[in-house]
């Protein structure tokens, strides 16, 4: 049963987002990537098989590993506006481990936490690359989303398998370790250029938020109340969160629209 879920439930969140990608941008398709879809089962996973207590630890770490997926996010966003995404990919790597690391040697506990996770946001949200104009929405084929799927499906085995031997801080980072920043971005550069990736990534910082809502609920809930009604609580608290968080998304929009006219006026005139 355990072994069904880990191969079918992130993948299904990987197809899912896909599609939104597809239908509504870059933007959206980085905002709802923020959302816990990889680390949320991963954790709860972790939950069943090795106790609440575990599972609560983990999931102050994955709070704080927005830090290190941000570090990826940061590096390659800057980094492919210049190389080939082999490159861009081998430096935001580089950023992940090398964050994720120090992360190891922080004290262990949800407020260290939170306080890594939004110096992480804050740099990410003022330094990240910034686009003016028109960035069209995502065409991905049926291969690419099969990769995606596979990967997804591959790493929650892999993170869950070896969480005896990692212990719950390694497994709180792995949860969170970028597949959704590595498939998107990759595959976001090759068809659609480094504007693409910029709106993505500014997508995911948005995002951000119901992300640690969610483990903040469950780091908090799971040694008291239990798996279910501690994961159940942390759903509906994300959600919550991110439909705040689209407000913040929607008044982007139409700043963007704006920009885009008066660059169109000025190319007329």
């Amino acid at each position: 049963m355990l072994l069904a879920l880990k191969l079918a439930l992130v993948p299904a969140f990987l197809a899912a987002l896909t599609v939104a990608g597809r239908v509504w941008g870059p933007s959206v398709a980085g905002w709802l990537a923020g959302l816990p879809v990889v680390a949320g089962p991963i954790v709860l996973l972790l939950a069943l098989e090795r106790g609440p207590s575990f599972a609560a630890q983990a999931s102050a770490a994955s709070i704080a590993a927005i830090a290190a997926s941000e570090a990826f996010n940061f590096a390659y966003a800057w980094t492919c506006r210049r190389v080939a995404w082999p490159l861009a990919l081998s430096v935001g790597m580089v950023g992940w481990v090398g964050v994720a690391f120090v992360l190891t040697q922080l004290p262990v506990g949800l407020a260290w936490a939170v306080v890594a996770a939004c110096v992480a946001v804050a740099v990410s949200q003022s330094g990240l690359p910034r686009v003016n104009g028109h960035v069209p929405a995502a065409r991905l084929g049926l291969g690419d989303l099969a990769v995606r799927m596979l990967a997804g499906a591959l790493l929650t085995v892999a993170v869950t398998t070896l969480s005896a031997s990692m212990g719950a801080t390694w497994s709180g980072l792995l949860s969170v370790f970028p597949l959704l920043g590595i498939v998107l971005a990759v595959s976001a550069q090759r068809a659609h250029g480094p504007d693409f990736v910029a709106l993505l990534m500014r997508g995911m910082v948005i995002g951000r938020a119901s992300f640690a809502a969610f483990f903040a609920v469950t780091a908090t809930m799971l040694p008291q109340y239990g798996v279910w009604i501690s994961f159940a609580c942390a759903f509906a608290v994300s959600v919550i969160v991110q439909g705040a968080t689209k407000r913040m998304l929607g008044a982007r929009r139409p700043v963007q629209a704006v920009s885009r006219e008066l660059a169109e006026q000025q190319s007329t005139d």
